[in-house]
């Protein structure tokens, strides 16, 4: 069985972007786990967690933060596993102030950053960590990445038939 996933919330409202992660871990069967903590308001339960997050059976930490977004940052440095960063959207900055939080992390302690609101890329990228050492879930990548491609070749093979209808 493949280690879980523990996908952090620094607050309820993150979760319409991070289903986008919680639908393509469902569509890998990776083991997850969905939590809220706060890197300001709850920073002892953020570390605890991710002290334990290895011997708890996790492999990789998603961490999904807007504005200041300090809780990927939290979760590196108390762990180490690695910690994939979404950015959320805020009305403030529009997601800016969290994408630059998450990505300018001190030397030692990285977090992976993908777009703002890019939930579902850090699953595909948690579940790439994991098939390393998993030859099950290493073949559903392979699978996927073929699937793409098919679908991008229907679509040019549909765009072809429309402009030759013209």
């Amino acid at each position: 069985m493949s280690k879980k996933v523990a996908i952090i919330m620094g607050s309820d409202s993150d979760l319409p972007v991070v289903k986008g992660a919680v639908d393509k871990l469902k569509e890998f069967d990776v083991p997850f786990e969905v939590h809220v903590m706060s890197a300001h308001r709850t920073p002892d339960a953020a570390a605890e967690f991710s002290k334990n997050a290895e011997s708890n059976g996790f492999g990789v930490i998603i961490s999904a933060a807007g504005k200041a977004a300090h809780l990927g940052g939290v979760l590196a440095a108390h762990t180490i596993l690695p910690v994939i960063g979404i950015p959320i959207k805020s009305s403030t900055l529009d997601g800016l102030d969290a994408l630059l939080a998450t990505v300018q992390m001190p030397s030692g302690i990285p977090v992976a950053t993908v777009a703002i609101d890019g939930a579902a890329n850090a699953a595909i990228l948690a579940v790439q960590m994991l098939a390393l050492s998993d030859n099950e879930l290493s073949m559903k990548l392979s699978d996927m990445k073929v699937k793409m491609a098919e679908a991008v070749k229907a679509k040019d093979e549909k765009l072809s038939k429309e402009i030759n209808n013209l």
